[in-house]
Protein backbone atom coordinates (compact mmCIF):
# COMPACT_ATOMS: atom_id res chain seq x y z
CA UNK A 1 0.00 0.00 0.00
CA UNK A 2 1.30 3.62 -0.29
CA UNK A 3 2.66 5.19 2.15
CA UNK A 4 0.66 8.26 1.59
CA UNK A 5 -2.26 9.95 3.29
CA UNK A 6 -5.18 9.82 0.76
CA UNK A 7 -6.00 10.43 -2.75
CA UNK A 8 -8.77 10.88 -5.02
CA UNK A 9 -10.16 8.32 -6.78
CA UNK A 10 -12.36 8.33 -9.97
CA UNK A 11 -15.51 8.10 -8.21
CA UNK A 12 -14.21 11.53 -5.58
CA UNK A 13 -13.66 9.57 -2.89
CA UNK A 14 -11.08 11.10 -0.38
CA UNK A 15 -9.40 7.38 -0.18
CA UNK A 16 -7.61 6.03 2.74
CA UNK A 17 -4.36 4.24 1.36
CA UNK A 18 -2.84 2.87 4.52
CA UNK A 19 -4.40 1.73 7.85
CA UNK A 20 -1.26 2.86 9.81
CA UNK A 21 -2.07 6.69 9.05
CA UNK A 22 -5.84 6.10 8.52
CA UNK A 23 -7.29 9.63 9.80
CA UNK A 24 -10.01 7.79 11.84
CA UNK A 25 -7.90 5.81 14.29
CA UNK A 26 -9.80 6.61 17.45
CA UNK A 27 -13.13 6.01 16.10
CA UNK A 28 -13.20 2.71 14.31
CA UNK A 29 -12.98 -0.87 14.98
CA UNK A 30 -9.29 -1.80 14.09
CA UNK A 31 -8.09 1.27 13.09
CA UNK A 32 -6.90 2.39 16.42
CA UNK A 33 -4.70 -1.20 17.08
CA UNK A 34 -1.24 -0.70 18.62
CA UNK A 35 1.52 0.51 15.67
CA UNK A 36 2.55 -3.67 15.00
CA UNK A 37 -1.06 -4.59 14.64
CA UNK A 38 -1.70 -1.91 12.38
CA UNK A 39 1.26 -2.54 9.83
CA UNK A 40 0.47 -6.63 10.45
CA UNK A 41 -2.89 -5.36 8.60
CA UNK A 42 -1.63 -3.25 6.25
CA UNK A 43 0.20 -5.85 4.79
CA UNK A 44 -2.44 -8.31 4.35
CA UNK A 45 -5.39 -5.66 3.20
CA UNK A 46 -6.16 -5.12 0.07
CA UNK A 47 -7.99 -1.71 -0.99
CA UNK A 48 -10.43 -0.97 -3.56
CA UNK A 49 -13.61 1.50 -4.54
CA UNK A 50 -16.50 0.76 -6.28
CA UNK A 51 -19.26 2.77 -8.02
CA UNK A 52 -23.33 2.53 -7.01
CA UNK A 53 -24.62 -0.56 -7.48
CA UNK A 54 -21.68 -3.06 -7.28
CA UNK A 55 -22.23 -6.39 -5.12
CA UNK A 56 -19.52 -7.29 -2.73
CA UNK A 57 -20.61 -10.27 -2.08
CA UNK A 58 -23.97 -12.47 -2.28
CA UNK A 59 -25.58 -14.52 0.04
CA UNK A 60 -25.18 -18.40 -0.10
CA UNK A 61 -21.77 -17.79 -1.51
CA UNK A 62 -18.89 -19.38 0.05
CA UNK A 63 -16.87 -17.02 2.24
CA UNK A 64 -13.55 -15.42 1.10
CA UNK A 65 -13.10 -13.31 3.64
CA UNK A 66 -14.21 -9.81 5.09
CA UNK A 67 -14.22 -6.54 3.78
CA UNK A 68 -13.07 -3.50 6.23
CA UNK A 69 -15.97 -0.55 5.16
CA UNK A 70 -13.57 2.92 5.11
CA UNK A 71 -15.88 4.93 3.09
CA UNK A 72 -19.42 4.74 1.89
CA UNK A 73 -22.61 2.99 2.84
CA UNK A 74 -23.39 -0.79 1.84
CA UNK A 75 -26.53 -2.38 2.52
CA UNK A 76 -26.88 -5.84 3.90
CA UNK A 77 -29.95 -7.54 2.68
CA UNK A 78 -31.16 -11.01 2.85
CA UNK A 79 -33.95 -12.59 -0.04
CA UNK A 80 -36.72 -15.05 -0.21
CA UNK A 81 -37.51 -17.36 -3.09
CA UNK A 82 -40.37 -15.87 -4.46
CA UNK A 83 -38.20 -12.26 -4.29
CA UNK A 84 -39.08 -10.80 -1.37
CA UNK A 85 -36.01 -9.02 0.16
CA UNK A 86 -35.58 -7.30 3.84
CA UNK A 87 -32.26 -5.11 4.64
CA UNK A 88 -30.78 -6.19 7.56
CA UNK A 89 -28.91 -2.81 7.76
CA UNK A 90 -26.90 -0.49 6.79
CA UNK A 91 -22.96 -0.65 7.59
CA UNK A 92 -21.08 2.29 7.71
CA UNK A 93 -17.66 3.29 7.49
CA UNK A 94 -15.29 1.34 10.06
CA UNK A 95 -17.36 -1.78 10.21
CA UNK A 96 -16.58 -5.60 9.28
CA UNK A 97 -18.81 -7.36 6.37
CA UNK A 98 -19.00 -10.80 6.11
CA UNK A 99 -17.65 -11.21 10.03
CA UNK A 100 -20.22 -14.32 10.89
CA UNK A 101 -19.43 -16.46 7.76
CA UNK A 102 -15.66 -15.83 7.67
CA UNK A 103 -14.75 -17.15 11.32
CA UNK A 104 -17.07 -20.25 10.71
CA UNK A 105 -15.98 -21.16 7.33
CA UNK A 106 -19.95 -21.37 6.34
CA UNK A 107 -21.49 -19.29 3.51
CA UNK A 108 -22.25 -15.66 3.58
CA UNK A 109 -25.76 -15.15 5.14
CA UNK A 110 -25.98 -11.48 3.41
CA UNK A 111 -25.72 -10.15 0.12
CA UNK A 112 -23.70 -6.69 0.56
CA UNK A 113 -24.65 -4.38 -2.07
CA UNK A 114 -22.73 -1.04 -2.35
CA UNK A 115 -25.51 2.04 -1.72
CA UNK A 116 -22.94 4.99 -2.53
CA UNK A 117 -19.46 5.57 -4.17
CA UNK A 118 -17.68 3.07 -1.58
CA UNK A 119 -14.09 2.60 -0.35
CA UNK A 120 -13.42 -1.68 1.19
CA UNK A 121 -10.40 -2.97 2.64
CA UNK A 122 -10.30 -6.82 1.77
CA UNK A 123 -8.51 -9.49 3.69
CA UNK A 124 -8.48 -12.96 2.80
CA UNK A 125 -10.70 -15.76 5.37
CA UNK A 126 -7.02 -17.41 6.27
CA UNK A 127 -4.71 -13.91 6.53
CA UNK A 128 -7.33 -13.00 9.11
CA UNK A 129 -7.82 -16.02 11.22
CA UNK A 130 -3.88 -15.77 11.56
CA UNK A 131 -4.27 -11.86 12.14
CA UNK A 132 -6.72 -12.59 15.28
CA UNK A 133 -4.29 -15.23 16.52
CA UNK A 134 -1.66 -13.49 16.37
CA UNK A 135 -3.67 -9.98 18.00
CA UNK A 136 -5.85 -10.73 21.08
CA UNK A 137 -7.06 -7.02 21.17
CA UNK A 138 -8.20 -7.27 17.63
CA UNK A 139 -9.64 -10.74 18.66
CA UNK A 140 -11.37 -9.13 21.30
CA UNK A 141 -13.06 -6.69 19.26
CA UNK A 142 -13.89 -9.02 16.82
CA UNK A 143 -15.98 -10.79 20.02
CA UNK A 144 -17.82 -7.02 20.51
CA UNK A 145 -18.26 -7.11 16.90
CA UNK A 146 -20.08 -10.22 16.79
CA UNK A 147 -21.98 -9.37 19.82
CA UNK A 148 -23.43 -6.11 18.60
CA UNK A 149 -24.14 -7.87 15.38
CA UNK A 150 -26.21 -9.81 17.66
CA UNK A 151 -28.19 -7.30 19.27
CA UNK A 152 -28.88 -5.41 15.65
CA UNK A 153 -30.15 -8.83 14.87
CA UNK A 154 -32.16 -8.55 17.68
CA UNK A 155 -33.56 -5.20 16.97
CA UNK A 156 -34.56 -6.29 13.96
CA UNK A 157 -36.59 -9.32 14.80
CA UNK A 158 -38.31 -7.47 17.38
CA UNK A 159 -39.26 -4.27 14.71
CA UNK A 160 -40.47 -6.59 12.68
CA UNK A 161 -42.20 -9.14 14.91
CA UNK A 162 -43.32 -7.59 17.55
CA UNK A 163 -44.90 -4.10 16.03
CA UNK A 164 -48.46 -4.48 15.70
CA UNK A 165 -48.86 -2.48 12.68
CA UNK A 166 -46.30 -0.83 9.46
CA UNK A 167 -47.52 2.68 11.44
CA UNK A 168 -45.52 1.43 14.25
CA UNK A 169 -42.51 -0.47 12.51
CA UNK A 170 -42.41 2.87 10.24
CA UNK A 171 -42.61 5.27 13.41
CA UNK A 172 -39.75 2.63 15.45
CA UNK A 173 -37.51 2.89 12.29
CA UNK A 174 -37.26 7.03 12.30
CA UNK A 175 -36.91 6.94 16.40
CA UNK A 176 -33.87 4.10 15.71
CA UNK A 177 -32.28 6.32 13.04
CA UNK A 178 -32.62 9.16 15.08
CA UNK A 179 -30.65 8.40 18.13
CA UNK A 180 -27.01 9.87 16.73
CA UNK A 181 -28.75 12.85 16.02
CA UNK A 182 -28.62 15.86 18.51
CA UNK A 183 -31.96 17.45 19.66
CA UNK A 184 -32.53 21.46 19.15
CA UNK A 185 -34.70 23.02 21.39
CA UNK A 186 -36.89 19.55 20.58
CA UNK A 187 -36.48 19.24 16.70
CA UNK A 188 -34.09 16.45 15.18
CA UNK A 189 -32.83 16.53 11.86
CA UNK A 190 -31.59 13.84 9.90
CA UNK A 191 -30.10 12.82 6.38
CA UNK A 192 -32.30 9.99 5.80
CA UNK A 193 -30.97 9.06 2.04
CA UNK A 194 -32.84 5.56 1.53
CA UNK A 195 -35.31 5.37 -0.45
CA UNK A 196 -38.92 4.40 0.45
CA UNK A 197 -38.38 0.97 -1.37
CA UNK A 198 -35.48 0.55 0.99
CA UNK A 199 -37.31 1.96 3.99
CA UNK A 200 -39.89 -0.81 3.87
CA UNK A 201 -37.39 -3.68 2.62
CA UNK A 202 -35.71 -2.89 6.18
CA UNK A 203 -39.47 -2.56 8.26
CA UNK A 204 -41.55 -5.48 6.11
CA UNK A 205 -43.55 -3.48 4.27
CA UNK A 206 -44.45 -2.46 0.89
CA UNK A 207 -43.27 0.51 -0.86
CA UNK A 208 -46.82 2.08 -1.42
CA UNK A 209 -47.50 1.68 2.45
CA UNK A 210 -44.38 3.62 3.51
CA UNK A 211 -45.14 6.28 1.78
CA UNK A 212 -48.61 6.57 2.70
CA UNK A 213 -47.70 6.71 6.49
CA UNK A 214 -45.16 8.88 5.63
CA UNK A 215 -47.69 11.63 4.22
CA UNK A 216 -49.89 10.45 7.00
CA UNK A 217 -46.81 11.60 9.55
CA UNK A 218 -45.92 15.00 7.86
CA UNK A 219 -50.07 15.55 7.93
CA UNK A 220 -50.04 15.16 11.46
CA UNK A 221 -47.09 17.66 11.93
CA UNK A 222 -44.44 14.80 12.98
CA UNK A 223 -42.21 14.90 10.59
CA UNK A 224 -40.55 17.98 7.51
CA UNK A 225 -39.29 16.41 4.81
CA UNK A 226 -37.35 17.57 1.76
CA UNK A 227 -35.58 15.32 -0.16
CA UNK A 228 -33.00 13.56 1.46
CA UNK A 229 -33.71 15.67 4.88
CA UNK A 230 -36.30 14.53 7.70
CA UNK A 231 -37.05 17.03 10.70
CA UNK A 232 -38.34 15.15 13.20
CA UNK A 233 -40.79 18.22 14.76
CA UNK A 234 -42.99 16.23 17.38
CA UNK A 235 -40.67 13.35 18.54
CA UNK A 236 -43.00 12.19 21.62
CA UNK A 237 -46.05 12.00 19.29
CA UNK A 238 -44.31 9.31 17.22
CA UNK A 239 -43.25 7.50 20.84
CA UNK A 240 -46.59 7.83 21.87
CA UNK A 241 -47.33 5.65 18.24
CA UNK A 242 -45.61 2.98 19.66
CA UNK A 243 -47.56 3.17 22.89
CA UNK A 244 -50.95 3.13 20.97
CA UNK A 245 -50.10 -0.19 19.09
Amino acid sequence: MSSGNSMRSPYGLQIIENCVICPHKESRLFCNLDSQALERLSEITSSATYPKGVTLFVEGQPSRGVFILCVGRVKLSTSAGDGRTLILRIAEPGELMGLPATLSGRAYEVTADVMEPTQANFIGRSDFLNFLREHGEAALRVAKELSEIYQAAFAEMRTIGLSHSAKEKLARFILDWSVQHPSDNGIIKLNLTLTHEEIAQMIGASRETVTRIFADFKKRKFLQVNGSSVTIKDKPGLERLLEET
